[in-house]
Parts: structure tokens; sequence; C-alpha cells
């Protein structure tokens, strides 16, 4: 049987997802790059957690998804940091060519 609590947390989880592809969502093209930016330092911090909780190893469960997440964490920080490169790329003046 799932407890109470869990269900909040989806819940809660769900919402807090919905709400912030809205947010992503309303943010203009010039401020996407510097929230490019905070969101590479967000997972970053998860990165720490996650390797935290990898590393206990108190049951499989928990070094099982602490590693899951030190992966998808690291997957996040390398495209973004990929993503904002490029995009600051196409705002590079051009070399004349000879």
């Amino acid at each position: 049987m799932v407890s109470l609590d869990l269900w909040s947390m989806l819940f809660v989880f769900l919402l807090s997802t919905f709400l912030g592809l809205e947010v992503i969502r309303g943010v203009s093209k010039l401020l996407h790059t510097p929230l490019m930016s905070l969101t590479n330092a967000i997972s970053a911090i998860a990165v720490v957690g996650s390797i935290i909780i990898a590393g206990e190893q108190k049951t499989g469960l928990t070094t099982v998804l602490g590693t899951v997440a030190v992966a998808a964490s690291m997957t996040n920080i390398v495209s973004g940091f990929l993503i904002t490169d490029r995009m600051l790329r196409m705002f590079k003046k051009q070399e004349p060519q000879r």
C-alpha cells in the first residue's frame, strides 16, 4: 500500500514540473542563456547530492537511484553547456572571408 506522503510528494513533483514548463516558456530569448547557466548551477547541486546518496550505499536501491541521478544530472549539465555555447556562437560576429 502506498502511503499518503508518497502521493503528496508525487503531486508536488508533477505540479512543479508543469509550473516550471510554463515559466520557461515565458522567458524571452535574450534571457535564455543566463537561465541555462542558472539551471546548470542547480544541476551541479543535484550532482553533489546524488553522489552523496550513491556513495552511502545504505541499500542497493539507493545506490542504483543515486547513480542514475548522477548520470541524469551530468547529462543535463553537459547538454546545457553545449546549448549555451552554441547560442553564444550565434551572436559572435563573422570574420570576413578572404
